[in-house]
């Protein structure tokens, strides 16, 4: 009997030893190697070296090839693997729009100019830059800037016919809605450090019928600019719904859809 829980005895330490080694061999086990296929895949994307502003030419100093993760390039981002010599391509062009450091270069954003001069290679394909004079009380106080979007209103007074005798009427017409701000004066860009520019002269960017508009408006009364909000730069222009007349004073007002609504 003795001879036999003896035995039991010996089975269940070597049990628990065997239990025990096996359990310490697993704490200490050394992490599977990561295979090379589980690495993050890069590409080399072409990016601004420092800020680039409006109006700039490249060279290749301006910019710099930048390790971004794969899946979040764009189709419209320069890669190395793709163009190798990206930085002596593009270099010449024209910045049409700012860049901040580190923002990927993309050629819908360059113009080259093929020694035309600044104007002419940043106006959109169709457009005309036209220049009307302005102050700082026709000019929103001086608060437009280059790239801004305006309306342009013209002013005039005419004679009451229904009432000679009485007060001029003054009448006040949008003849030109969302328009884009080439520059103020000379200046084709924003003045670092300031947020208004006071010119005489303002370059706007028009479609060939509407520098005629602008060229007839000038001469039939006196203009001034409206600052339009960013947020409505997308919004659609409606022909004028409404008109109020009273001596002095002619206002009218004009409605605004987004594409969406009129697309309904």
């Amino acid at each position: 009997m003795n001879i036999a829980r003896i035995v039991v005895l010996t089975i269940a330490l070597s049990a628990g030893g065997v239990a025990a080694y096996l359990a310490s061999g697993a704490d200490t086990k050394a992490p599977a190697p990561v295979t090379p296929g589980a690495q993050l895949q890069t590409a080399d994307v072409l990016v601004a070296k420092a800020d680039i502003n409006l109006g700039q030419t490249l060279t290749p100093n301006d910019m710099i090839w930048q390790s971004w993760p794969a899946s979040t390039t764009s189709g419209s981002f320069i890669r190395r693997s793709d163009r190798p010599d990206a930085t002596n391509q593009i270099a010449g062009s024209i910045a049409r729009a700012p860049f901040v450091a580190g923002e990927p270069i993309r050629e819908a954003k360059l113009v080259k100019a093929d020694g035309s001069g600044f104007m002419a290679a940043i106006l959109q394909s169709g457009y005309r830059a036209v220049s009307t004079e302005i102050s700082a009380e026709t000019g929103a106080g001086g608060f437009i800037l280059p790239n801004d979007r305006v309306d342009v209103l013209m002013t005039r007074r005419l004679k009451d016919q229904a009432n000679p005798a009485g007060p001029d009427l003054v009448i006040t017409n949008i003849v030109l809605a969302n328009i884009r701000v080439l520059a103020i004066d000379q200046a084709p860009k924003e003045k670092e450090g300031t947020n208004n520019v006071v010119g005489r002269t303002v370059t706007l960017e028009l479609k060939p019928e509407q520098t005629a508009t602008l060229a007839s408006s000038r001469q039939a009364g006196t203009l001034s600019l409206a600052l339009r909000s960013i947020a409505d730069v997308n919004q659609v222009e409606v022909s004028a719904n409404a008109t109020t007349q009273r001596p002095g004073i002619n206002v009218v007002r004009y409605g605004v859809t987004h594409p969406s609504t009129a697309a309904k």
